[in-house]
């Protein structure tokens, strides 16, 4: 073999590689990884009330996001078909078919299997249960039932809401009153973000059989209404990390500004039921979640200093 054709299967191998490692990367979704990680690192603190135990962060933290890594990948096998029928989503590796569907369940269930063990010996097994029924729940129920019912998107919620309680959880944390605030926070804040993109991606969604709207043939005005029901339900319930004792009166002040501007942006949508005043809505909802979740942590550190 000559040195240039050595040189050619080599080149040729290294963008193999790193076409596979690529698509690897654009199915677990860095994106949801690096919110998801956020919220389980806040959970972590918020129950570390005495000192925060980082070496097992360090573990329960990833193999967290391993799982939510899983429920990603396992979601892309279940959604090839509907995939490609959405321009957002075509490129997508299984859907363009540079990745197989026995590839994608292997890796998935990799990414599960591997979590939810370091989680079972490294934290605890509330921790490692709880995580696993989270990303069954988001591919095993949430997945199939967008294709026939707009309620996914509650039961999407849950899992959705999962990653701060779990990150409660590995620091020792026990059920109560703190998580279920947590969760609440979480719970709510997702459905005027997810009906505005529900909304922007209408026709693609229709196109692809997802019910992903309560109704795609009225203006929007179902879903504009069922948005602002939740952004007003969000404004006190912001407030339940402060009933439960996790913060004070400083997380009180800035949760109030942040709900009524998340509550304003989502009544601009109810009034104009635009893509423009969604992607708005969207944008708002994903500067608004960070922020309140630092004003938490701030306070909550402050609080325990």
């Amino acid at each position: 073999m000559s040195a240039a054709t050595a040189s050619e299967i080599e080149h040729s191998t290294t963008g193999i590689v790193c076409g596979r490692i690529a698509d690897y990367s654009q199915m677990v979704r860095p994106r949801i990884i690096v919110m998801s990680a956020a919220a389980i690192v806040s959970g972590f603190v918020l129950a570390s009330t005495e000192r925060v135990d980082w070496a097992r962060a360090a573990v329960s933290v990833p193999a967290i996001c391993f799982l939510v890594a899983a429920s990603s990948v396992l979601n892309q096998v279940w959604e090839a078909g509907s995939d490609r029928f959405m321009r957002r989503t075509v490129g997508r590796p299984l859907a363009s078919g540079r990745v197989s569907a026995v590839e994608g369940i292997f890796l998935g269930c990799l990414l599960s299997g591997l979590g939810a063990w370091a989680l079972w010996y490294c934290a605890n097994p509330i921790t490692s249960i709880s995580a696993l029924l989270t990303m069954l729940t988001y591919v095993c129920v949430y997945t199939p039932m967008k294709r026939w019912t707009a309620f996914c998107t509650t039961v999407g919620a849950i899992p959705g809401a999962m990653p701060p309680v779990l990150g409660w959880f590995a620091a020792g944390g026990q059920p109560g009153i703190e998580c279920l605030a947590l969760f609440a926070v979480f719970f709510v804040w997702q459905f005027p973000h997810f009906l505005a993109i529900g909304w922007i991606y209408r026709d693609e969604y229709e196109a692809a059989g997802l019910k992903m709207l309560p109704s795609f043939h009225d203006g929007g005005r179902r879903t504009s209404q069922i948005a602002l029901v939740y952004a007003l339900a969000f404004v006190p319930v912001t407030w339940l990390p402060r009933l439960a004792g996790l913060a004070g009166e400083g997380y009180l002040a800035a949760s109030l500004i942040l709900s009524l501007g998340y509550l304003w942006l989502t009544l601009r949508f109810f009034i104009e039921r635009s893509d423009r005043r969604a992607r708005q809505l969207m944008a708002g909802s994903l500067i608004c979640l960070p922020i309140l979740l630092g004003c938490l942590l701030l306070d909550f550190l402050r609080l325990t200093a």
